[in-house]
């Protein structure tokens, strides 16, 4: 059985194609790599399917731009070999090598974005998202493959003309727990 990473997420729709918090929306300069899946903050995040834990990191952080807050990652391997990166998390609850069950709790939902330092200088979709205060979401990305393309990549952002070739759209794995769910 496959879980829904976030049960107390504000609606289990995934974003349209193109979007706000769709798949490989693009922002202009900038394409999304994920899906966000939008929380109150320290909301619950699951795991998707059994797996280990490969990494554990920061996600963002205002060292690196002004109007981050401090965010964590973590990337589970699934017995199938799928890579899955939940991301924008407040904290962690699990180590690296790690083996985990589909359902467990392995961090919170963060607050990415610190909505008093988004400025008329930020990026236009960083502002419509001030616009909206949905500050607090999981980032999840899906890969077939560990993710080593690193130098086109920002904080859940692709800086690139084409997709990363590991890079997968992670809905079909998000219906498959809404799937799950449901007798």
């Amino acid at each position: 059985m496959k879980y829904w990473p976030v049960p107390n997420s504000y609606s289990k729709k995934i974003p349209v194609k193109g979007t706000p918090g769709s798949f490989w929306e693009d922002r202009g300069d900038r394409r999304h790599c994920g899906i966000d899946i939008y929380a109150p903050k320290s909301s619950n995040v699951l795991l998707i399917d059994n797996g280990k834990v490969k990494d554990i990191g920061v996600f963002t952080s205002s060292k690196k731009i002004p109007y981050w807050n401090l965010t964590k990652y973590i990337i589970t391997q699934d017995q199938e070999g799928v890579f899955y990166k939940y991301a924008e998390l407040e904290d962690v609850t699990v180590k690296v090598d790690q083996i985990i069950k589909a359902g467990q709790l392995i961090g919170h939902v963060g607050t990415v974005l610190n909505l008093n330092k988004i400025t008329k200088k930020s990026p236009k979709y960083i502002q419509e998202i001030k616009k909206k205060s949905i500050a607090s979401m999981l980032h999840l990305e899906v890969y077939n493959s560990e993710n080593k393309e690193t130098n086109k990549y920002h904080g859940g952002n692709w800086f690139g003309s084409k997709k990363p070739k590991n890079l997968v759209d992670p809905t079909l794995f998000l219906l498959s727990t809404i799937r799950d769910s449901y007798p």
